[in-house]
């Protein structure tokens, strides 16, 4: 099984030297955890797609330092650099047009390629020391429920990778935001995630293109950016997304149907009621979410029936993962 080391200097500077060498290892990031591995190496990065047994259509994210660090690996604009002033480091992922040294196998063969930098402290630090970026899709197989402790890393993938590297709960609980920067004059956002679209269109004074809410995935944007497949962060128990659930509905829920409730009820419920918040604040409930998913799916339920959450700001994202979640 893997060893889960904690973010001490030795412990940092080992696995730059491990990641250096081609190995792979579970990170901690403010949304989940990641398997990183050098981006700027191929075979290392063909191990996360068999480790993961993800497609290699499907690209993955390489993690910068910073600002300055983008010239290295994609063609920036000014508009990347003015949300990057604004937004980085944190759950913001820019699509870029990318140079050459970036391997194809990281871009799925696109031109373009998906750019992050992360604002966890320990993470930071780990990729802020290595001479190179680091690729790191989620920690888990692929299509199933992501990560958001280092346990949760360990459960799925422990027996396939080395280390693990343990920066605690992930405090945003769901994945970044993806915008494509390619055309500065046409900025859309291709996945929904933990940075609110209302706050980048706020800093740019202007709304930008955004996916309208929808049980269907956009095929335009399935291969552009990470996690955009119509089936992810799926539990192995069949999920049913419903726009709301009154008492009578929980009420009628067979023994081995579960529900998954947006915010704690305010009347008395069976066992096999469960709920993603006390007040139904959203930062709460996307925090909670994947690991509610993880235990529920844990317990032997034949069925779980999920809650929407409010088609604004957070509860965008947290929506967009429940319905690929009951993509069937």
């Amino acid at each position: 099984m893997a060893k889960i080391l904690q973010p001490n200097e030795e412990n940092l500077r080992e696995l730059r030297k491990f990641l250096l060498f081609g190995g792979l290892v579970g990170v901690p990031t403010e949304t989940v955890y990641g398997l990183a591995a050098n981006a700027l190496d191929p075979e290392a990065c063909a191990k996360i797609f068999e480790v993961k047994q993800r497609p290699t259509n499907d690209p993955l994210i390489c993690h910068v330092s910073g600002i300055d660090a983008l010239d290295d690996i994609c063609e920036v604009n000014p508009l990347a650099r003015r949300l990057a002033k604004r937004f980085w480091p944190g759950p913001l992922t820019y699509v870029l047009p990318k140079k050459a040294k970036v391997p194809d196998i990281v871009t799925a063969g696109l031109g373009s390629v998906a750019v992050r930098c992360s604002a966890h402290p320990d993470f930071h630090r780990l990729v802020e020391q290595c001479d190179f970026p680091i690729a790191a899709p989620s920690a888990n197989p692929f299509a199933y429920i992501s990560p958001t402790t280092a346990q949760h890393v360990e459960a799925s993938l422990g027996s396939r990778i080395s280390f693990i590297l343990d920066g605690g709960p992930c405090a945003f609980g769901v994945e970044s935001t993806i915008v494509d920067l390619r055309d500065e004059s046409l900025p859309r956002v291709l996945r929904y995630g933990a940075l609110p679209v209302e706050d980048i269109e706020i800093e740019l004074g202007r709304s930008i293109d955004k996916p309208e809410p929808s049980d269907d995935a956009d095929e335009s944007v399935q291969h552009l950016a990470p996690g955009a497949l119509p089936k992810h962060y799926s539990p192995r128990t069949p999920l049913e997304l419903r726009g709301g659930l009154s008492p009578q509905d929980l009420d009628a829920l067979a023994d081995d149907q579960a529900a998954l409730l947006i915010s704690k009820p305010s009347q008395a419920v069976g066992a096999n009621v469960f709920w993603l918040s006390e007040s139904g604040k959203l930062s709460d409930i996307a925090a909670h979410l994947y690991a509610k998913l993880r235990e529920l799916d844990e317990l032997g339920f034949r069925q779980i029936v999920a809650e929407e959450a409010p088609e604004l700001g957070l509860g965008l994202a947290i929506n967009d993962r429940l319905r690929r979640a009951s993509f069937r």
